[in-house]
């Protein structure tokens, strides 16, 4: 599945959360991830966030796909984290 993530999270847990997202997603711009992850990876992956955020205060979105040929991405101005070669 193709995931785009975003994050607002406090700031003594940006860092922590940016650590562990790199494990799985690559960094596109600040507080935004995307890539290719299987549904283990997945669930592995949501299951760490669940252990470093705060609920009650933190907020995590994750969009997702079946693939990434079906997610249509355009940039205006600056493109950050080039991910073009990830995907064919």
């Amino acid at each position: 599945m193709y995931i785009v993530l975003t994050y607002d999270v406090e700031e003594n847990r940006v860092q922590k959360v940016c650590r562990f997202l790199r494990r799985y997603l690559h960094w596109v711009q600040n507080s935004v991830f995307e890539g290719e992850l299987s549904e283990g990876q997945y669930a592995e992956m949501v299951a760490g966030l669940r252990k470093i955020i705060r609920p009650d205060y933190d907020s995590i979105y994750i969009f997702w796909w079946p693939a990434a040929r079906l997610v249509r991405k355009e940039t205006l101005g600056q493109e950050r984290g080039h991910t073009d070669w990830l995907i064919d």
